[in-house]
């Protein structure tokens, strides 16, 4: 951390080819403008004081205080905090009228989870037969019924955020307008209360939305198309019966969701883009703002309504069998709700991504906006612990994609390419405190997805937290049975060549079909790590399928806490779900599953879930 200033700006880092990469000093002056140096010349504000303390700690206070507990209850401490506070955010009010400090209560470690195995699917490649070209919250429902029959306790899905409410759909579930909620396009509409009275609409657009299952491509935009008019449909026919009243009346007291339905709507009537927004919409907070969503009332309950309908089935969704394991993104759209709604404590105009490597000579840009870390500070941490809250509500496990970002973030000045960015450090351990804290209060577990180039403190964090770590097949040189306990284990993962895909150098095509450039040694390398797992001889001509149930049966006796198999490569699925590096040269993020869910089974899950059955997973 050497360097880190008061900006928390890295000297430079370690790559990936071992050597060391200076920063450029315009970088770290573009860096250093970004989080506000031109308005506090002297560092940051300090910002108002928090205090971490773990759960039972006999912490001594400095002075009597008045605390009153997240709930609303007060407590007087006249020397030490009460040993038996509740997990969560408190405030002390010192009977010396200092500042009040923000309390966090927070446990030692997450909830461990029992050792098991789950599915890993793309929920919108996961089709059934009353699909609408596109994977569901049924569909997942009816998956984690499955997962249980199977012997499995979870289902892991990509991520499930809302997109922006305009055309064109944005495939990637990791560029999302919102973490916070969930996209319409995850809807069982026929099972929408209400969907009975508005049976002729619904009903002429499923039969248009069940023929999109007839091809593997999914059409975002038009089964966007679909289902919001059917929706509205419904809507007409709800709007004023009383348990969707009651419903909204409810939902009515929720501020960020209040926000979300607000941008959805200004969205629809502006187009994508709210920095191109008239100035009176720019900021949640003006009054044009507040007018807006009066004049429209009606379009918001709407987009309000859409979110309670979303979260009924989510929560159908998480009780039907195994847990959920959900998918937390490192960011969001620049254009989306998350954005307009948390603007005054991004860096707008910096863009999160990955240094230049011998891989990716020209870096990675993911177009994520980052937090400006001691404005998310100042904030309490309120949009944090928000997204933590709404993304833990119904599952067993979450998954924190690129935990390191937590820890520091590879940020890419305005105007700027990726080879011109730098990290930012962010107070890390505070931060995985907060989602350890909501994990543990909703009795859920985390895991911390670490791969590529790691500082040592960030698994040390982890560990002594109970997240667990990955474990990929791939980039493994020890057999999954050595695998620490406190990891999930995975052959592969949605960026890497899938098993059939690797052993018949089916990817190798694809990448070069897509103009991304082959690197035939370390493609050796990857299948021959498959051949190991699989204990076969790289040049021996098994079938695909074949070695993928070998492949499964080493997974299955790792020694992970969890392991999941995806439904690509119990499938035998050659292509994989998305090609970093590309966008429009392949259908990243597009591909469904080549059979439907009621023939999961007999095309392949069955030999697979049988497998780790016979492993005692």
């Amino acid at each position: 951390m050497a360097g880190r200033g008061d900006w928390g700006i890295a000297d430079g880092w370690w790559g990936v080819d071992g050597r060391w990469h200076a920063l450029d000093p315009a970088t770290r002056a573009a860096l250093e403008e970004a989080q506000g140096a031109s308005e506090h010349p002297g560092g940051p504000p300090p910002g108002p004081p928090l205090w971490f303390v773990g759960q039972g700690d006999p912490e001594r206070l400095l002075s009597p205080a008045r605390l009153e507990l997240e709930d609303g209850t007060e407590l007087d401490a006249p020397e030490h905090l009460p040993p038996d506070l509740p997990l969560g955010s408190h405030r002390l009010h010192p009977v010396d009228g200092g500042p009040t400090t923000l309390l966090f209560v927070v446990p030692r470690r997450a909830p461990r989870p029992r050792r098991g195995w789950g599915w890993s699917a793309q929920l919108y490649g996961l089709r059934s037969a009353a699909s609408w070209g596109h994977g569901d919250l049924v569909d997942l429902g009816d998956l984690a019924a499955r997962a249980a029959a199977d012997g499995a306790s979870l289902v892991a899905h990509n991520p499930l955020g809302a997109t922006l409410p305009v055309a064109p759909q944005q495939p990637s579930p990791y560029y999302a307008s919102s973490r916070r909620f969930t996209s319409p396009l995850y809807l069982r509409v026929e099972s929408v209360i209400g969907a009975d009275l508005a049976a002729d609409r619904v009903e002429r657009a499923a039969r248009a939305g069940r023929e999109l299952s007839a091809r593997r491509r999914i059409d975002r935009d038009v089964v966007w198309d679909l289902k919001l008019g059917a929706l509205e449909a419904i809507w007409g026919q709800v709007r004023d019966a009383r348990v969707v009243r009651e419903a909204l009346d409810e939902a009515a007291r929720d501020d960020a969701l209040t926000a979300h339905a607000t941008f959805c709507a200004l969205a629809e009537h502006h187009g994508s883009g709210w920095s191109r927004w008239p100035d009176a919409h720019r900021h949640p907070d003006r009054p044009g703002v507040r007018a807006f969503r009066e004049r429209h009332a009606d379009r918001v309950d709407f987009w309000r309504w859409l979110q309670v309908e979303c979260d009924v089935q989510t929560a159908h969704a998480a009780s039907t069998g195994a847990g959920l394991m959900g998918d937390l993104p490192v960011g969001f759209d620049p254009d989306g709700s998350d954005a307009w709604v948390d603007q005054d404590q991004l860096a707008l105009g910096c863009r999160v991504g990955a240094p230049p490597d011998e891989l990716g000579p020209e870096g990675q840009d993911w177009g994520l906006p980052p937090y400006v870390p001691w404005k998310l500070r100042a904030s309490g941490y309120a949009p944090w612990l928000d997204t933590l809250r709404r993304n833990l509500r119904h599952v067993a496990v979450l998954r924190i994609d690129h935990v390191m970002g937590l820890f520091r973030l590879f940020w890419i000045p305005p105007e700027a390419g990726a080879t011109a960015g730098g990290y930012v450090y962010q107070y890390g351990t505070e931060l995985l405190d907060l989602a350890v804290m909501e994990a543990a209060r909703v009795g859920a577990s985390l895991v911390g997805e670490d791969l590529g180039t790691v500082e040592g403190s960030v698994r040390d964090a982890m560990a002594d937290r109970d997240v667990l770590g990955y474990r990929v097949g791939w980039f493994e040189d020890e057999p999954p049975r050595a695998w620490p306990a406190n990891t999930l284990g995975m052959l592969t993962t949605h960026d890497l060549p899938t098993v059939a895909g690797l052993w018949t150098g089916a990817d190798a095509a694809m990448r070069t079909e897509a103009g991304v450039p082959v690197d035939e040694a370390a493609d050796a390398r990857l299948r021959g790590r498959l051949a190991s797992l699989a204990g076969a001889d790289p040049e021996e001509p098994l079938e695909p399928e074949e070695v993928s149930l070998r492949a499964h049966a080493a997974l299955a006796g790792a020694g992970s806490d969890l392991v999941l198999a995806t439904l690509e490569d119990a499938l035998g699925v050659r292509e994989r779900p998305n090609l970093p590096g590309t966008v429009d040269e392949r259908p990243n993020w597009r591909l469904a599953l080549p059979v439907p869910l009621e023939e999961l089974g007999p095309a392949g899950a069955d030999r697979v879930a049988a497998t780790m059955r016979e492993a005692g997973r």
